[in-house]
């Protein structure tokens, strides 16, 4: 039989706060294996993975509908890896769109630093150009 482990001694494996487990339990991408008598959740090793699973996928800023969808096709050897590619490659397209917004808007508060050499607010540049 499987090492069963607590909800704490899973989190601490993990480094996920309880919390978060029991969310990811009520989206669907966790379920505990057995409750001892006093309700008290127990996980095994295939939990563990797959909770860093999430954990990695989440990191690279899938969202939960995405892990999902992605965690399906894991616990089916024979599911084309289409879905899997088209899923990552979305999720790169959305990061490549951030990445552009995130340098016009480092181009623009460059900008905003350069204009400014006033010592007082009243002569302030940036004030100025916020304020129109």
């Amino acid at each position: 039989m499987e090492a069963q482990i607590t909800i704490g001694q899973l989190a601490k494996a993990t480094d996920t706060k309880a919390v978060t487990i029991r969310y990811y339990e009520s989206a669907g991408l966790v379920s505990p294996v057995t409750r001892t008598e006093s309700g008290y959740r127990l996980y095994t090793d295939r939990e563990r993975d797959r909770l860093i699973f999430i954990k990695r996928a989440r990191h690279l800023g899938l969202s939960l509908e995405d892990v999902k969808s992605l965690l399906g096709l894991a616990d089916d050897e024979n599911a084309p890896c289409g879905r899997v590619d088209s899923i990552i490659h979305e999720q790169l397209e959305r990061v490549r769109s951030r990445l552009k917004d995130l340098q016009q808007l480092e181009q623009e508060l460059d900008r905003l630093e350069r204009c400014c050499q006033a010592d007082t607010v009243a002569d302030c540049k940036i004030i100025e150009s916020l304020s129109r």
